[in-house]
């Protein structure tokens, strides 16, 4: 049992000072002030100076790795426990990327089983770039009915020169049977799709939208912020209801031409009118970071990294000015409402013991509890993963 004491919650939304009681992995109380148990082994944590939080969701991570694009050499390695706990991760959804080959969905299943033996919630997104769509089992209906950690489908990548090049017919067969597969099975039947910087843009996932009965909730466009124009044709879909994802990975100290920083691009699309509930951030963490140029020739590479998540967070309030209620919404409430993701993204008696404490002052990460369970205290991993 812990009993948090004295923190300012958000929850995200401001509720003031309050305790909060876990016992086992959910939150059980949440008061003005709660008494500590006599006769109970319970774990007292003195939050007075402290901002409480929901654990954060990065529901894009290549938890196996990911890249290639430079060859053999730059597939990027698997990312540890820590490197998500250490950022305020205590859900990640994991995908595959450009390379559906060497990294198969085997692995992914196992490694996102593995995130949760070590502590964290995880889930999966089935297939990769591609379409078709290479699943587990024979199509993307059939994983989500029948694989517990599989929740959509992802990323398949369109407007970009790595991607299949699937034809609007192709997309809307993937996203109807990921859609009945979602419905059967009580999951979000979400399709994540990574934009690149083709001039199709969004108008591929448009055509579904105007010519189907397919709501526009069932995608996840992601990369939005890639570039300004590619920012602001993302307005659109917003503005319609539809979910924006922006990447948080980047070196700020060198963004890519026309790049914008995510939590810069969450004030342009709040000053444009998109509702704070459309957009949310994600962290593309081992992702590679590949640099091309303008021949589409692979000239670099980065990597992206899961404490760009709060990273940006801190930015967009800090740096831009965005309430931090309404920024903390973006890897909190909002992603766990697009993904369904019932126990997740809010503080609230009955749902999961995921919370993060804060440092009132400087805002940085200082406690990470994932299901009841501390898994950093005092800005230290003391929870590591299996091979760490």
């Amino acid at each position: 049992m812990l009993l948090i004491k004295g923190g300012t919650v958000y929850a995200p939304n401001y509720v003031g000072k309050k305790d909060i009681l876990i016992a086992g992995n959910q939150i059980e109380m949440i008061a003005d002030e709660i008494p500590v148990p006599v006769g109970l082994e319970i774990e007292v944590i003195d939050a007075e100076d402290k901002l409480v939080v929901p654990g954060f969701i990065d529901s894009h991570v290549h938890v196996l790795g990911g890249g290639g694009e430079g060859g053999y050499k730059t597939r990027t390695p698997e990312i540890q426990l820590t490197d998500l706990t250490l950022g305020g991760i205590t859900t990640v959804v994991g995908c595959l990327g450009t390379d559906g080959i060497t990294r198969s969905m085997t692995s992914l299943v196992a490694k996102t089983r593995g995130l949760e033996e070590e502590g964290i919630t995880a889930y999966c997104y089935t297939g990769s770039y591609d379409v078709p769509v290479k699943t587990l089992l024979d199509s993307p209906k059939e994983d989500l009915l029948m694989i517990d950690r599989i929740i959509g489908v992802g990323e398949i990548a369109i407007s970009d020169h790595r991607s299949s090049q699937p034809t609007s017919q192709e997309l809307k067969r993937v996203t109807a049977d990921v859609r009945v597969g979602g419905i059967l099975s009580g999951k979000a039947g979400v399709v994540s799709i990574h934009l690149g910087d083709g001039e199709g843009m969004l108008q591929p996932l448009f055509e579904i939208i105007n010519t189907t009965e397919i709501p526009i909730t069932q995608f996840i466009p992601t990369h939005i912020n890639r570039s300004k124009k590619l920012l602001d044709a993302s307005i659109e879909f917003g503005k319609r209801g539809g979910y924006l994802d922006l990447t948080t990975s980047s070196d700020p100290e060198h963004l890519e031409e026309d790049e914008v920083k995510a939590s810069s691009g969450l004030k342009l699309l709040l000053d444009a009118g998109v509702e704070i509930e459309c957009i949310g951030f994600s962290s593309d963490a081992q992702g590679s970071l590949p640099i091309f140029n303008k021949q589409k020739e692979f000239i670099g590479l980065g990597i992206g990294s899961a404490q760009s998540l709060y990273r940006e967070v801190k930015d967009s309030v800090k740096k831009d000015g965005v309430p931090f209620e309404k920024a903390l919404k973006v890897i909190t409430e909002n992603p766990a409402r697009i993904l369904k993701l019932k126990r997740k993204g809010m503080l609230q008696k009955g749902l999961d013991g995921d919370v993060v404490l804060l440092s009132k002052d400087s805002m940085e990460i200082d406690t990470v509890i994932a299901m009841g369970n501390i898994m950093v205290k005092n800005r230290t991993a003391i929870v590591r993963g299996t091979f760490e």
